[in-house]
């Protein structure tokens, strides 16, 4: 006889909101959003006033950046909607979706950025310095405090990570924008405006890069960051009472909720003591908090049983859910 447990720790709760409290979050989109919609207009305004190329390209990227603030909220606020009948896991994974558009979204910005650059170095033209000092400096403020208010969840929700880094990143820009108003009052050199532009660039692309790649390993369902799938596997197989581990699989649920399924081979089978124990063990030392086991009470002959899907087809199972 093979028997077949589905097991989840009954004294674990299972709910499928984010770890972290809606309300805070919704209400830090709605202020970033705001304040940088409002920023946009006065940068792009100035920077057309002013003659910066900079500061236009600044004032793109801030445009991009409210376009992803919006995604990440839109994905932040799905994400707590319950499970359906048609979306059996509700919409956890748009996170997953916003957290790899806004990465795109920030490598397209840095694009439009470079070629504006790359025009402004091959037709020089003079810009109003102190206004552009002036813009830029607000730019700081804006950002910083906006990334500030992501800054506790960007380890712990890749969505929520690039809210942060959009926001860190404009900060860095005007910052880059600020310091080249200054020395392009200080010299006269025309060169410096578009040169900072491509040195922010270049910042941008190494801080979003790991988001991109995070990001596209998670919608395709790649085990998460930080857990070793075959370190799960030996711990699953060292169990007492575990002969063998077969059919494991790891994937994300969100940016935040990681799930597995695995067959255990148990000769003597388990109890239900025993499923809770090994799911609380899960989440514990890997962060798993949805594992599913399937029990079976018989042996492999090989690893080729094992791994064989149809293996033990015909005899009697028996299902129980926890």
């Amino acid at each position: 006889m093979m028997l077949h447990r589905h097991g989840h720790d009954p004294g674990h709760s299972h709910g499928h909101a984010p770890d972290h409290a809606p309300a805070n979050y919704g209400r830090a989109f709605a202020v970033g959003v705001s304040l940088n919609l409002g920023f946009v207009l006065v940068e792009g305004t100035a920077g057309l006033a002013s003659g910066s190329i900079s500061l236009v390209a600044d004032a793109g990227h801030n445009l991009s950046d409210v376009l992803g603030l919006l995604m990440a909220w839109a994905a932040y606020a799905l994400s707590a909607r319950p499970a359906s009948r048609r979306f059996t896991y509700g919409l956890r994974s748009s996170s997953i979706l916003a957290a790899l558009l806004n990465a795109i979204l920030l490598l397209g910005a840095c694009g439009a950025i470079t070629l504006a650059a790359v025009q402004r170095f091959l037709e020089p033209a003079p810009i109003v310095s102190n206004m552009v000092i002036l813009v830029a400096a607000i730019g700081i403020l804006v950002n910083l405090g906006t990334a500030l208010l992501f800054l506790r969840g960007r380890h712990n929700d890749l969505n929520i990570r690039g809210a942060f880094l959009h926001m860190s990143a404009d900060a860095a820009v005007s910052a880059g924008v600020l310091g080249g108003g200054l020395l392009v009052a200080r010299t006269g050199l025309l060169w410096i405006d578009p040169a900072i532009s491509l040195i922010i660039v270049a910042v941008i692309v190494g801080g979003t890069w790991g988001l991109f790649r995070d990001s596209l390993r998670l919608s395709l369902q790649g085990v998460p960051g930080g857990i070793d799938a075959d370190e799960v596997e030996e711990r699953l197989g060292a169990l007492p009472g575990v002969a063998a581990v077969h059919h494991v699989h790891i994937w994300p649920m969100s940016t935040t909720e990681v799930a597995l399924t695995a067959h255990m081979v148990m000769p003597q089978g388990a109890d239900d003591e025993f499923l809770a124990d090994t799911a609380r063990l899960m989440e514990t030392e890997f962060g798993i908090g949805h594992a599913t086991f399937q029990v079976e009470r018989g042996e492999c002959a090989d690893d080729r049983d094992c791994d064989d899907p149809h293996h033990g087809e015909g005899r009697r199972h028996q299902h129980q859910h926890h």
